[in-house]
């Protein structure tokens, strides 16, 4: 089984993740307190060293006022 943390599609959700933060005007400090999580977290989410799951997605795409279908390819 290949590993997910590093397929193309991690690779891209990770870049629409970063893509959406920016374009809705927030910095990884003010998503985190958001989200009730460390800047740190944040930004290991858009280096893509960490898994996000499809509630955390939600969770995001609610805050960046994206559709879910947005992140996904």
């Amino acid at each position: 089984m290949k590993k997910t943390l590093y397929s193309r599609e991690h690779k891209y959700l990770v870049k629409k993740l970063k893509e959406a933060r920016i374009q809705s005007g927030l910095d990884q400090v003010k998503v985190a307190k958001m989200l009730g999580s460390a800047q740190s977290h944040i930004s290991k989410v858009e280096a893509g060293q960490r898994k996000i799951d499809i509630v955390q997605l939600k969770e995001f795409a609610k805050i960046y006022k994206k559709d879910i279908s947005y992140f996904l390819k």
